[in-house]
């Protein structure tokens, strides 16, 4: 087979959780460059807007918003709703939507923790739960959906900052990443995870100091600190996307994959 079927998303209907600003943004953007169609959803309505539009005339593709809250399940249906107006199946379901909380341990709240696992795996499993039908629509043997779940080396190894509960919300996403794998292979569907590193987004610009302000981060200071001397690119988080949601993972199931640069290993 020819590297360009190995690795094709072309005509692929996905739906990235998260996808407007971020990591999934350059998700978004990976598979829209390479033929695919894309639905992005985020909690803000007027920045999912504005990427959704910005994407689609970038790449001169289709990039729609569906704006939800993925903390609850009434946010979870009215996505899951909205994209069944519009779709009889999808390809490619990346669960990119997670929150962080920063407090010291003696003052983390209750808050803190219920609203980062609400979103980081509450709202994940029912997502996917919601959307199996549209993902086993059109999925067979030789060419399955498939389902990315965005976790952190910060589930695999003890955070460097005050989240208290952002390792361990990730720790089980990496975890139900496995046991939906198991279970949704035999009906065609293939699960994997993606552990980020450092990538320049607005939530590590808030945890190196700059609250948010992601073109002011000193990219090249915090990209020091890293085996590989840098921070992570789009190519780097698309790529790895494209490979685990294209033919070359037909035979990949229940993987939870580093992109870090070598943190995790170092």
């Amino acid at each position: 087979m020819k590297i360009e079927e190995l690795f094709s998303v072309k005509g692929k209907v996905a739906l990235v959780t998260g996808g407007s600003r971020g990591i999934g943004e350059m998700i978004a953007a990976g598979y829209l460059e390479n033929g695919a169609k894309v639905y992005i959803s985020s909690r803000k309505k007027e920045q999912c807007d504005a990427t959704a539009k910005r994407l689609s005339e970038r790449y001169g593709a289709e990039c729609i918003s569906i704006p939800a809250n993925l903390s609850d399940l009434a946010g979870i249906d009215a996505l899951v709703t909205e994209l069944k107006s519009r779709e009889d199946h999808i390809d490619i379901l990346v669960n990119n939507a997670g929150v962080s909380w920063g407090a010291p341990l003696d003052e983390f709240p209750e808050i803190g923790w219920d609203k980062v696992f609400d979103t980081n795996v509450k709202g994940v499993f029912f997502l996917t739960q919601r959307l199996l039908p549209l993902l086993e629509a059109r999925a067979t043997k030789d060419e399955p959906s498939y389902v990315i779940n965005i976790g952190s080396i910060d589930g695999l190894r003890a955070a460097s900052f005050d989240t208290q509960s952002y390792g361990p919300s990730k720790a089980a996403l990496h975890s139900l990443t496995q046991q939906l794998a198991a279970k949704l292979a035999k009906r065609n569907i293939i699960a994997n995870a993606i552990a980020p590193g450092p990538f320049p987004t607005w939530m590590l610009s808030t945890g190196v100091g700059t609250g948010g302000d992601v073109e002011n981060t000193d990219w090249d200071a915090v990209g020091r600190l890293n085996p590989r001397k840098r921070v992570g690119t789009p190519e780097d988080i698309s790529g790895l996307a494209i490979f685990l949601s294209s033919r070359a993972c037909g035979f990949t199931v229940g993987a939870v994959i580093t992109c870090d640069g070598g943190t995790v290993v170092s």
